[in-house]
Order: structure tokens, then C-alpha cells, then sequence
């Protein structure tokens, strides 16, 4: 229904101006949001900025309590403030990308809270889902117009998803082999973001207090499992998962779907119920099939014609609308 119901507005010219008024209605509201950008900064150096960060690092925490004492030290992002730190980190700001990520902390925790009792402790929990909010904060388009927290719920899940998927089908083992395994798989993962590359054995070692000899029989214990993050090819640069077909949308694609939904509704919304409910039974929703305009009518006690009329009526309207415009825009 969305698609359509946006192409068919994009056709709609009430009075032979009212696209041209959406489009000038959404590129003013855009100036508003440039100008919010603009003003950003002034906000974003105090209380958010941290002046004892001599390089950026991204903290990977071992407790929700440890990762919500942290949190603390930022405070939540306005709009404007998100849409600043994706442009800075666009540019290549690493200070960006970890205020993007610290001051959206709170998500990792709630979310991993939502997975406990499935086959990994919430520490383990956290960790993954600390790997999705990264990815999220490198990945999120701020032109999309949707908030940060959507986008990178989505990421947060898929990644607490996937490593509940990976533990499924692991091999049991004695309770102490398997700790020390969480332990190295864990220290594994933190220098690997803090490195920016794949930790040595002594530096594993080093980091978890183990011997050596103890840090290559994890490392020869999990490497008797294929992972999906394995390079393969020529170049080394294609991961073995990118190579499976994707069975769901990538989540910048579910989120963009979200949220533009979610606009058209409360566009809707705005109509009176009349039109409103001929606009939701010509384009159809998620429950039923679009119908005729004779059927319509027929459901509604009146004629075809008058439904003709009131789905014009309702066109026209959001075809006006800026929010509306704004969408197609970004489409």
C-alpha cells in the first residue's frame, strides 16, 4: 500500500502547484533540520563531549550493570545531535562514532535483557549485541530521516540473534573448558574491534592471564567450526555469510520500510474517516486485497462515482502534505 499510495500522490496536482508546494514544504523543513544541524555542535561539546578521550576507544563491557554505569556518563541524543555525529562520522570523525555508540548504550542493554534464558548468559548477551550497535553506528544513513535508536535496534538484534544461533550448535563441553572458552571467544572479540585486526595468541594470552599452551586449544577447539565471518576468495575480502542467500531484508532496508510506513499512517490519520477508510480499501492494507471503487461504494452505502470522488478528494490532500513529499524525495 505504501509504494502505491506515494506513487499515486506523486500524480496528484490539485491545482496545478501542489507537488511543487510539497517538494518547496519538505526541502523547508529540511533547511529547518540543516539549520538544527548547524546549532549542534554548540550542544554536542558539553555535557556529550569527553575531553579525557586521547584516542577514540570503544568500550566493550562484561556486565549490563558495568554497560548501564557507563551509559550514564552520556546523556540521549536529540535528532539534530544524531544527524550531526553520521555526518562527522562520514567524514571519518572516530570521536563520532564513539559518542554515536556510548550515548546509545541503554539499547544494547535493553534489548539483550529481551534474549536471556535462550542459550547464552547476558554477559554474552551484551557483548554481541555491542558488536551490533558498532556496526549500526558505521552503517546508519542519516538521510533515511528515521531515528538512530530504530536503526540500530535492528542491528543489535540480528547480532544477539546470530550469536545465540552460533552457541545452538556448539559442542558440549566440561563446564570450566567451556568458561575458559566463553572467556577467550570474549577477549577474543574486544581486541579484535580494539586492534582492528585478529588478536595473536600471546596477545590473547596476555589479556586472559592463560597459558599460551590453554589459548591454543580454545583457538583449536573453535576452529573445528566453520564460521560465517570466514574469508574466502581470491582477495580475502568476501566473508563466507555473504556468500548464503539472505532469507530477511538487511536491517537499514526493515528500518527504511518501517518508518516510511509508519509516516503514511500518521499521514492517514490526518484525513477525515470517510476518506480515510476509501483510501485503505482502494490500495488495500496487510489484511485485505484493494477493491474497486464500485465495491467500495457498495460497502459504504453510496455509488461508485461519489467513492471516485472522495479518493480524488483525499489525493489531493496528501499530495500537499510535506511529510509525504519528503518521502518520495528520499525514495
Amino acid at each position: 500500500m505504501t509504494d502505491t499510495l506515494l506513487h499515486q500522490t506523486a500524480q496528484t496536482d490539485p491545482d496545478g502547484a501542489a507537488t511543487d508546494a510539497a517538494v518547496d514544504d519538505a526541502q523547508d523543513a529540511q533547511g529547518t533540520v540543516e539549520g538544527a544541524v548547524a546549532a549542534a555542535p554548540g550542544r554536542l561539546d558539553n555535557p556529550i563531549e569527553r575531553t579525557d578521550v586521547g584516542v577514540p576507544d570503544t568500550f566493550i563491557p562484561e556486565s549490563v550493570d558495568q554497560l548501564l554505569a557507563h551509559s550514564r556518563r552520556y546523556p540521549l541524543l536529540t535528532p539534530a545531535q544524531e544527524i550531526e555525529l553520521a555526518q562527522r562520522i562520514e567524514r571519518g570523525d572516530l570521536h563520532a562514532k564513539e559518542l554515536l555508540v556510548n550515548s546509545n548504550l541503554r539499547l544494547v542493554a535493553s534489548n539483550a535483557r529481551r534474549y536471556q534464558n535462550q542459550g547464552l548468559p547476558l554477559a554474552d548477551l551484551v557483548q554481541e549485541g555491542m558488536l551490533g550497535l558498532i556496526r549500526a553506528s558505521e552503517k546508519f544513513d542519516w538521510r533515511k530521516g528515521f531515528r538512530f535508536s530504530t536503526y540500530a535496534t535492528l542491528w543489535i538484534r540480528q547480532a544477539i540473534q546470530r550469536g545465540l544461533e552460533n552457541s545452538g550448535r556448539t559442542i558440549r563441553l566440561p563446564v570450566h573448558v567451556a568458561q575458559r572458552s566463553r572467556k577467550v571467544g570474549r577477549v577474543e572479540r574486544e581486541l579484535s574491534v580494539r586492534l582492528g585486526r585478529e588478536p595473536t595468541i600471546e596477545e590473547l594470552a596476555a589479556e586472559t592471564a592463560l597459558p599460551i599452551d590453554q589459548v591454543e586449544e580454545v583457538r583449536h577447539q573453535r576452529a573445528a567450526l566453520v564460521s560465517l565471518d570466514q574469508q574466502v576468495g581470491e582477495d580475502g575480502d568476501t566473508a563466507l555469510g555473504d556468500l548464503l542467500p539472505a532469507d530477511t531484508e538487511a536491517p537499514e532496508e526493515t528500518a527504511w520500510g518501517n518508518e516510511r510506513e509508519r509516516i503514511v499512517r500518521r499521514v492517514l490519520q490526518q484525513l477525515p474517516d470517510t476518506e480515510r477508510t476509501v483510501l485503505t480499501l482502494r490500495f488495500g492494507t496487510g489484511r485485505e486485497e484493494p477493491q474497486t471503487l464500485t465495491a467500495i461504494g457498495k460497502r459504504l452505502g453510496f455509488s461508485a462515482e461519489r467513492a471516485s470522488q472522495l479518493e480524488q478528494r483525499a489525493l489531493k490532500k496528501l499530495a500537499e502534505s510535506p511529510e509525504l513529499a519528503a518521502l518520495r524525495e528520499a525514495a
